[in-house]
């Protein structure tokens, strides 16, 4: 499938990233209008994104649930939901096996807020036992963050088996869906989850520019007073929407008309089972076409997630990392380096407006790129 042609009449490269990611054309045409915050359209715009999020989620506002959306990107979201609902005398556990776990212990560091973390390797899910022992022997830790696609490496995290030791003993638990939502599903209620945190520019396959958290609608209105910034106050921003429907400071208009036509195509797809569906296909097609090329994947097939694929070096010395990235992006097609801190790696992204065909073409450019770095296929992995 030919990638859509952008302004300039040039078609994009491909995205075979975790995000931003490859677009629709209508969506990208969903942003040719001006909107004001104003507008009784644009405000109505807001208010159906927001109950759209919450059904995705499996949970209604009937249900005790709120939609807050905040401008900036993912990592803007997760710092909003960290340092707004930690009470001054609150301490998070933080379960890490990535650099987006280790984000979080750095946004709670930097607000001052006491942590305590149970670290895993990257190829490795978190020790549950582990996690229920830290709960048990430390009552001072009121709240628990885990990050759901751990995109380090594309594993995936068991947020339900978590939630169901951290729900018992009383303390709040905080999700980063950032490349999860919308493709995986996860029942917020039944899996205790308080605060879930994740993108326009994921899964939903809007364009980047804000991010939204569903909330435990109890646990949101008792984090009054918390709030360590102006700007990423999450009760604050909840409240000015429940008051007009209208932002507190400047609204995304444009990413908020793409996400809008962007939830209407996931509908159309199937919703999250069917958007899951053709990622998962991504996946398999990528890691058959991957492996009979040599490559080794870094992950046990039993907790790799579909969203993104990690692929470690082969062994040749004459691959050069740097060299394929070029050829394969002067080819059209974007792939993401590593971010493990042991091994060197790159992950090829599933996501986005791609299809098994977009990935065929990646495998057979990939194919290429190999014979012109000399490389004898298939590769010494």
């Amino acid at each position: 499938m030919s990638p859509p042609a952008s302004p300039n009449s040039q078609p994009d490269k491909r995205l075979f990233t975790p995000g931003p990611l490859t677009t629709s054309l209508t969506v990208k045409q969903a942003m040719l209008h001006d909107a004001g915050s104003r507008d009784p359209a644009f405000v109505q715009l807001v208010r159906s994104i927001r109950e759209q999020l919450l059904e995705l989620g499996g949970v209604n506002r009937a249900t005790g649930y709120e939609a807050v959306l905040m401008q900036g990107s993912g990592t803007f979201a997760v710092e909003s939901v960290i340092s707004s609902v930690l009470p001054r005398d609150g301490k998070l556990l933080v379960i890490v096996n990535g650099a987006y776990g280790e984000r979080i212990v750095t946004m709670a560091s930097r607000h001052g807020i006491p942590n305590v973390v149970v670290r895993q390797e990257e190829d490795r899910l978190p020790s549950l036992p582990e996690i229920e022992a830290t709960l048990k022997h430390d009552a001072r830790i009121t709240h628990v963050a885990a990050v759901h696609c751990e995109t380090t490496t594309g594993i995936l995290n068991p947020i339900d088996a978590i939630g169901r030791i951290v729900k018992p003993q009383g303390r709040e638990f905080i999700v980063d869906a950032m490349s999860s939502f919308g493709a995986i599903p996860l029942d917020l209620d039944s899996a205790g989850v308080d605060y879930i945190v994740s993108s326009a520019n994921k899964c939903i396959e809007g364009v980047p520019g804000f991010a939204f958290v569903l909330a435990r609608r109890d646990a949101l209105q008792a984090t009054e007073g918390r709030a360590r910034t102006l700007s990423l106050d999450l009760l604050g921003q909840w409240k000015g929407l429940e008051k007009d429907g209208q932002f507190r400071f400047t609204p995304p208009t444009h990413a908020l008309l793409a996400f809008a036509q962007a939830l209407k195509e996931l509908a159309a797809e199937g919703g999250v089972a069917g958007r899951g569906t053709r990622y998962r296909t991504n996946h398999e097609t990528l890691l058959r076409g991957m492996q009979a090329l040599g490559f080794r994947p870094y992950l046990a097939p039993d907790i790799q997630s579909i969203i993104i694929t990690t692929f470690h070096y082969p062994a040749d010395p004459g691959f050069v990392f740097a060299e394929f990235y070029q050829r394969l992006f002067d080819k059209g097609f974007v792939i993401y380096p590593g971010k493990l801190t042991r091994l060197d790696c790159f992950r090829i992204g599933n996501i986005g407006r791609l299809h098994p065909e977009d990935i065929q073409s990646l495998l057979a450019a990939t194919a290429v790129v190999l014979k012109e770095m000399g490389l004898e296929l298939p590769l010494k992995a």
